[in-house]
């Protein structure tokens, strides 16, 4: 939602931290379960001053779903786009993939449960992402099965098989916990790519690969965020 004329450079620290309570009061108690009244009780905001900083409710919902899809498909494109062979790839989107979960956990559990109360184009644009982002991981999986490192595979299961592992971690995982988006991605990766293998095949070193990516190209952190500005969404 673009600065309307007489917003005080305050303005927008103000909105982002509206959004990252609203994130947290749709994780807790959902999206549709939550009201306007309860947002207004959680920042302290009247129900028209609410309204002067989002505009619409709908509108926290697609800053949630923005924040969480924008900055990771666009890692995803990069990563997707390197002169690296398949496998160093998607253990690279694996790993961008997870540092966001973890970073944005109140945002994730929105995103994966809220996202249907969008509307119209709104959903429409999101469900396009959302697609583009799986078409990324089956075509690096189909890569990797034509250079025969993997067996056959049927490649809808195989990116299911690879996003279900991800996607999910956000219902468990704690972000002051033990393990970090680097240790569950080596550990997740291992496990899909020694059950994808073909049979006879002595998978490279893929941890070693992803050490040397990240020591040479620290240009192109897998962070998704890593210099990432919002868009703003149109009141």
């Amino acid at each position: 939602m673009p600065r309307p004329p007489g917003h005080g450079p305050d303005f927008e620290v103000r909105r982002q931290k509206i959004i990252d309570i609203a994130a947290t009061l749709f994780a807790r108690q959902g999206y549709a379960a939550t009201s306007i009244n309860d947002l207004g009780q959680a920042v302290g905001l009247a129900r028209g001053a609410l309204y002067y900083y989002i505009g619409s409710k709908e509108n926290l919902l697609i800053e949630i779903q923005s924040r969480v899809m924008d900055p990771l498909l666009a890692r995803a494109r990069q990563i997707a786009g390197l002169d690296e062979n398949p496998l160093l790839r998607l253990r690279l989107l694996s790993e961008s993939l997870l540092t966001i979960i973890l970073r944005r956990l109140d945002h994730i559990w929105v995103y994966e449960h809220d996202y249907r109360s969008l509307t119209g184009d709104y959903l429409k644009t999101l469900l396009g992402q959302r697609a583009e982002f799986e078409q990324l991981v089956r075509d690096l999986l189909a890569e990797v099965v034509g250079q025969g490192a993997f067996r056959a595979l049927e490649p809808r299961l195989a990116t299911l098989q690879f996003l279900n592992l991800h996607n999910h971690t956000y219902q468990w995982v704690k972000p002051d916990g033990q393990w970090d988006a680097a240790f569950l991605s080596r550990e997740y990766c291992a496990t899909l790519f020694r059950g994808f293998a073909a049979s006879g095949i002595a998978l490279p070193d893929v941890e070693e690969q992803a050490a040397a990516f990240k020591r040479d190209r620290p240009d192109l952190p897998l962070d998704p965020e890593a210099g990432w500005q919002p868009a703003s969404v149109a009141s």
